[in-house]
């Protein structure tokens, strides 16, 4: 098994690629501490070598976050604890796992009058800007809207990214605001 490593914007953050599936079709999985990881082998896994602080499991990725210590000090390590996991066939996620996302509101129902223009908004998140911001690792989901700011939460290599909020006010907030007028502001929310 060979496993792609890639930086991301983020120094702290590290993208692995495993060459297979790693949640699939399933949404991604956001871990940001040893405690939320007790659904996912895999992230438990990472959490327990030293220096890991954070494990994002996207579709065909792993972002691991670390501490102060060097990557060449910790990749070997993160590397022998991916391929092991994958080579010994051991789910990414527990089969009785009940974990919230913050995707699952992507598919709840709004109502009321800005339901047109959260749709749009979810709308272009998911084809234009999701796509994008997984090829550095990361993710950015929808929390809210109301009298025209827009709330999203950054995931992955995206939190804590030093150029997130360049990417936040200059990409997206413009993105958003070009095809929804009615938005005057995008903020990132923890």
């Amino acid at each position: 098994m060979f496993i792609q490593t890639e930086a991301t914007p983020n120094p702290t953050t590290l993208k692995f690629m495993p060459g297979q599936n790693v949640m699939g079709d399933q949404p991604p999985a956001d871990f940001p501490n040893a405690q939320a990881a007790e659904a996912s082998p895999l992230a438990s896994a990472l959490f327990a070598l030293d220096h890991v602080t954070g494990v994002f499991l996207g579709a065909d990725f792993i972002t691991v976050t670390k501490d102060d210590a060097e990557w060449q000090h910790i990749k070997p390590a993160i590397l022998t604890t991916i391929m092991d996991h994958f080579v010994a066939g051991l789910p990414v996620m527990h089969a009785n796992a009940s974990r919230s996302t913050d995707n699952d509101d992507t598919a709840a129902e709004v109502s009321g009058p800005d339901a047109e223009i959260i749709g749009a908004i979810k709308q272009l998140l998911d084809t234009r800007v999701r796509p994008a911001v997984a090829q550095d690792g990361g993710d950015i989901v929808f929390h809210g809207y109301t009298d025209g700011v827009v709330s999203l939460h950054m995931r992955g290599a995206c939190a804590g990214c030093p150029s997130a909020t360049a990417t936040l006010k200059h990409g997206i907030e413009n993105l958003l605001k070009h095809y929804i007028p009615s938005i005057t502001e995008v903020r990132a929310v923890m």
